[in-house]
C-alpha cells in the first residue's frame, strides 16, 4: 500500500471512530504548521495502526483510553471516549477501564479521566452520565 492509499484508509477509519464532525474540524483547522502532523497521524495512527488486524476497534478503543489515562493525555480523552462509544464500548465498560487503570497508573490520572468521561458522556446525552432524579 502506498502513502496515498494509507492516508485514504486512515481517513476512513478516523471518520468511523471519531465521527465526521471531528475530522472535518481537524481538517478545517489545519494550518501550514500543523499539516505535516495531520498527514502523519492520519497515515500512521489511523491508516497503519488502527487499520491492522489482530485487535478490533472496540479493543483498540479500550487500550487507547487506558494509555491516554496513564500518560495523563487529558486533552485527548474526550475524543476517545466518543470514539469508544462509537466502537461499541459501553459507559459501564468505560468505568471498568478507568477503575482498572487507576490501580496501575494512579488514582489522580483516573480521577481526571473520570471527570472528562463524565462530561463527555453527558454531552452525548447518555443516561448513565446523568445525575439521578429525585422521586
Amino acid at each position: 500500500m502506498n502513502d496515498e492509499q494509507r492516508r485514504e484508509q486512515g481517513t476512513g477509519v478516523r471518520r468511523a471512530v471519531l465521527g465526521d464532525a471531528h475530522v472535518d474540524r481537524a481538517i478545517a483547522n489545519t494550518t501550514e504548521l500543523t499539516a505535516p502532523f495531520q498527514e502523519f497521524i492520519t497515515r500512521a495512527a489511523w491508516g497503519d495502526v488502527w487499520s491492522r488486524g489482530g485487535l478490533d476497534r472496540r479493543t483498540r478503543s479500550i487500550v487507547t483510553l487506558t494509555a491516554l489515562t496513564a500518560i495523563r493525555a487529558e486533552n485527548e480523552i474526550a475524543m476517545h471516549v466518543r470514539g469508544a462509544i462509537n466502537n461499541g464500548v459501553t459507559p459501564a465498560e468505560i468505568t471498568e477501564v478507568l477503575l482498572h487503570t487507576a490501580i496501575y497508573a494512579g488514582v489522580p490520572a483516573a480521577n481526571a479521566a473520570f471527570a472528562i468521561a463524565q462530561r463527555t458522556l453527558a454531552d452525548m446525552g447518555l443516561p448513565e452520565a446523568q445525575p439521578p432524579r429525585e422521586a
